[in-house]
């Protein structure tokens, strides 16, 4: 019989070295391995060099995914800001505004605490004001010059009071209601204010213009000795007004006294004392004290 053509593999010594060399070679790599494991499970820091070597030949290729990343991260933010800046800028300028009116808000409180600190450093004791209250309306065009005042005669206000701010004198109340008064205010034509220069107590009288201004006028005629900025006060004549409240500062010379510039403006003040007459202040400063009552010894 003749042999076959083909002979199968068990027949070739090459084909079974082949297949036992692989064979060897998959039992050995399996038994290096278990020793690997093992030897890296009881001793954790046997093959740390191993592992540094293996981090170091990985480091670029990490660096530049870090980078990449990075660099993606920082497009899609910027193509993010691009899109939504329009939004981000209308909400910070609502941010703003509002910033703004709360530090308007904050300054008018501070500038209100500043003049009502400055306003109760005017009471004396005595006398001390019968109140204290806001100017809530004056007249700015008319030739009458009028203010309203925010307190009557509930708390105590009656006609002919005195009322000054911290800078000085403002007027006299002339009506009063229960809750709101009318004030004559110094500029007025009608306002006649017994004053005296604080320097050196030179009297004079001063009088409303209706212009915002007052007119001073002297008592003694003759040379005028008055100059610019001379300040002048409440003499305390006609037990009205108590001496020494700052009235006005000489602006302008005239031929019988000068025209003066009032320190107090009802149109920017907005607190205000109104005062005893001083009349009825010395009356009580005046009276003596009551004498001490004793009552009779027991025989």
């Amino acid at each position: 019989m003749a042999p076959p053509s083909k002979r199968r593999s068990g027949h070739s010594r090459r084909a079974q070295y082949t297949n036992f060399f692989g064979y060897v070679a998959a039992v050995g790599g399996a038994l290096v391995g278990g020793v690997l494991l093992l030897v890296s499970t009881t001793n954790a820091s046997a093959f740390s060099g191993l592992r540094g070597l293996a981090s170091d030949a990985a480091a670029p290729a990490s660096k530049a995914t870090a980078v990449g990343r990075t660099q993606s991260q920082g497009l899609f933010a910027a193509l993010k800001g691009y899109f939504l800046a329009g939004s981000e800028n209308a909400r910070l300028r609502e941010e703003v505004a509002e910033a703004r009116v709360r530090l308007a808000e904050a300054q008018a409180i501070a500038d209100e605490n500043r003049r009502l600190k400055a306003l109760l450093d005017l009471r004396e004791d005595p006398p001390a004001p019968v109140a204290i209250s806001r100017l809530i309306g004056s007249t700015s065009s008319s030739t009458r010059r009028f203010a309203m005042l925010g307190a009557g005669t509930s708390q105590g206000v009656q006609v002919g009071m005195p009322v000054r701010s911290p800078l000085g004198l403002v007027g006299r109340v002339l009506e009063t209601g229960g809750g709101a008064s009318r004030v004559l205010l110094i500029t007025d034509t009608e306002s006649v204010v017994p004053v005296k220069r604080a320097s050196d107590g030179i009297p004079a009288f001063a009088t409303g213009r209706g212009d915002g201004t007052i007119q001073l006028r002297l008592i003694s005629l003759g040379v005028n000795p008055l100059k610019k900025g001379d300040a002048f006060v409440t003499s305390g004549s006609g037990g009205l007004y108590r001496p020494g409240v700052a009235v006005a500062v000489v602006t302008a010379l005239t031929s019988d006294g000068a025209i003066a510039q009032p320190l107090s403006d009802p149109g920017t003040t907005e607190y205000v004392a109104v005062d005893t007459r001083w009349e009825v202040a010395a009356k009580v400063e005046a009276l003596p004290p009551p004498a001490a009552t004793t009552s009779p010894e027991k025989k």
